[in-house]
């Protein structure tokens, strides 16, 4: 089985294939302070909870926007394992061809999501991501990597709103029954949920506006996409797994 890894600024997605299938994912919150001992005591735990063993891994892959833990991480990967963690950086081979001005500025979680697009949906293809930060990244019919929207996270934003506004409370990102709100609680909902919702349908409007071909897939990934894309207008695929299946995908193109 091959391991793979998404370090995200606020949680840590874990995954194991067997080939194409998965076989588990999981997920830990990331902590900056945490040692690499840590780390590897909760990729035990999480091995034990999906019933497999470390030793049934052959390979790993890691994708790490936080550069601070990678000693950490991939420290307790080879603790746990006995494997060195191929690392998403200078040198992998990704296949993405990447028409940006400074394509070393691309996050490692942007271009594993990209490259799953392109092998698992139609081009030309958006991907949206809603995490810590929302980003919307375009793929045009030819798997070109045309450029991208980033814009605050949806529970970033709210946690800055509540913390700023001492009569606003901190709420639950769910969709209230109306978009006109009746109290507190309501107005904030609609204005999180059905606010972001529209902002992605805009958006996928004024992307398709500048792309030469009509948008054949739109597909969503994230920890927050489910709850905003059920009310978004436009029909949206949502993968839990696609980072990890560009992990997965990027590892065979790199293993000896």
């Amino acid at each position: 089985m091959i391991l793979t890894i998404d370090v995200g600024n606020t949680n840590i997605n874990v995954g194991a294939f067997k080939d194409e299938e998965c076989v588990f994912i999981s997920s830990l919150s990331t902590e900056k302070l945490k040692l690499g001992d840590q780390y590897a005591c909760d990729f035990l735990n999480i091995f034990s909870l999906n019933g497999v063993s470390k030793s049934d891994f052959s390979g790993c892959i890691i994708s790490n926007v936080v550069p601070e833990l990678s000693h950490a991480i991939e420290g307790a990967v080879y603790k746990v394992t006995g494997l060195t963690p191929m690392t998403i950086g200078p040198g992998i081979k990704t296949g993405l061809n990447i028409l940006v001005d400074n394509p070393a500025q691309l996050g490692a979680d942007i271009v594993a999501g990209a490259v799953a697009a392109i092998n698992k949906y139609p081009l030309p293809c958006l991907v949206i991501d809603l995490g810590t930060a929302s980003k919307i990244t375009a793929l045009d019919k030819n798997g070109n990597f045309c450029g991208m929207i980033i814009t605050c996270g949806v529970k970033v934003a709210l946690d800055a709103l509540s913390k700023n506004a001492s009569l606003l409370p901190n709420i639950r990102i769910t969709a209230p029954k109306n978009v006109i709100g009746k109290n507190t609680i309501d107005c904030m909902q609609s204005g999180t949920v059905f606010g972001t919702a529209s902002m992605i349908d805009g958006l996928i409007e004024r992307f398709q506006d500048e792309m030469q071909d009509p948008i054949k897939s739109l597909v969503a990934t994230g920890g927050l996409s489910k709850n905003i894309i059920s009310n978004c207008k436009k029909e949206i695929i949502y993968d839990q797994t696609l980072l990890l299946d560009g992990l997965r995908i990027i590892y065979n193109k790199n293993k000896k």
